[in-house]
């Protein structure tokens, strides 16, 4: 809410733009963050307007939001409500997703920063109308080479002379050789998949590959890619994805397709204008 003459705004947390306001029973069905009010649409003018929330001080404000999103349960908790949000403005139509935790000292800070960007965001709903976004990621595939079973030891290997140093450093040379060369497979397996899929979208992003610790898995993430797919080429694209995941196709990797999904990666709202981010955790003053 706007502050009036005299009243220390609060904070409001900002969640996405777009130019379809959502319906508001169903965006009253919908909790933000726990520890906030109800959703609320703030109308920013010229057609665009701010999904938005209030939320408390105490733990909202720049110190205690950073230490909360320290601890992982804290920080999962608000990405879910962060995601919650941007579902529900994305009700009637394009959003452009705001960065988790995008923090506004009072609804007048928050509608400048709509304002002062208003080329940017409506180039953005205009690109994101009508697309949705797939996520794709690329493993080398287990059991294959990629890591082969080591042999048996020789019983006496040696230094490296004799008959049997020989036989087991030219052993040992050729498991070396046998994982380059299946590395090398599975990287351009991972390249088929994305060359194939881009045929099918109109923008693609990569991110960075994720540790083994993060995906659980005993091989190497290759690929990790985004996919901003037209609602019209929606069906070619499902089936170029079940071409490229069924058995065979690549043996030297596994593909894990998920979507769609509102296009987070496709919205960068502040790649042209970085004079006033709005950083998560940071509060634009009023």
């Amino acid at each position: 809410m706007s502050a009036d003459a005299g009243v220390e705004p609060g904070i409001v947390c900002a969640f996405a733009v777009t130019g379809t306001p959502p319906d508001p029973v169903a965006l009253a069905s919908v909790t933000g963050h726990e520890e906030g009010g109800p959703l609320r649409v703030l109308d920013a003018g010229g057609g665009l307007c701010l999904v938005v929330q209030d939320v408390p001080a105490a733990l909202f404000d720049e110190e205690a939001l950073a230490e909360r999103l320290n601890r992982p349960a804290d920080l999962e908790r608000c990405a879910r409500a962060h995601h919650r949000a941007v579902e529900a403005a994305a009700g009637r139509g394009a959003v452009v997703p705001l960065p988790m935790a995008t923090l506004y000292r009072g609804d007048r800070s928050a509608v400048r920063a709509v304002t002062d960007r208003r080329p940017v965001l409506e180039a953005l709903l205009d690109r994101l109308r009508n697309r949705t976004e797939w996520a794709v990621k690329v493993h080398a595939a287990e059991g294959a080479p990629e890591d082969p079973p080591t042999a048996p030891a020789d019983p006496d290997p040696g230094t490296g002379s004799g008959s049997g140093g020989r036989a087991y450093l030219s052993r040992a040379s050729a498991r070396r050789r046998d994982r380059r060369q299946a590395h090398g497979r599975a990287l351009a397996e991972a390249e088929a998949v994305d060359a194939e899929l881009r045929r099918y979208a109109v923008a693609a992003t990569r991110h960075r590959p994720q540790s083994e610790r993060l995906t659980g898995r005993r091989t190497p993430q290759l690929l990790n890619a985004a996919y901003l797919v037209e609602d019209a080429d929606r069906a070619a694209f499902t089936r170029a994805l079940a071409g490229l995941t069924a058995e065979g196709r690549h043996p030297a990797v596994r593909t894990d397709a998920s979507g769609p999904w509102i296009p987070y990666s496709f919205a960068r709202w502040d790649e042209a204008d970085e004079a006033t981010d709005a950083h998560p955790g940071q509060e634009v003053p009023a």
